[in-house]
């Protein structure tokens, strides 16, 4: 019913009851923004952190090196 924004609805008034301070973000995508990442991300300036690649069939393994801490970067699986 909202979209997706019933967390960052209900933020302010957890804040209430919780340490933390919860707030709602609301951010623009600028065409601009997004022009400029595509160029990093085409100059090769911008690369993913990937620790290690598992096959699909190993997707058990790499959750468990996750869970275990012993992930430096990203996981990613391959299809």
């Amino acid at each position: 019913m909202t979209g997706g924004f019933g967390r960052s609805l209900r933020a302010p008034l957890v804040s209430l009851f919780v340490k933390q301070r919860l707030a709602t973000l609301a951010n623009k995508e600028r065409a601009s923004d997004l022009e400029r990442l595509t160029q990093l991300i085409d100059a090769g300036d911008v690369v993913p952190s990937i620790d290690r690649s598992y096959p699909l069939a190993q997707v058990p393994d790499a959750m468990r090196q996750l869970t275990a801490g012993q992930v430096r970067g990203k996981v990613a699986i391959t299809i």
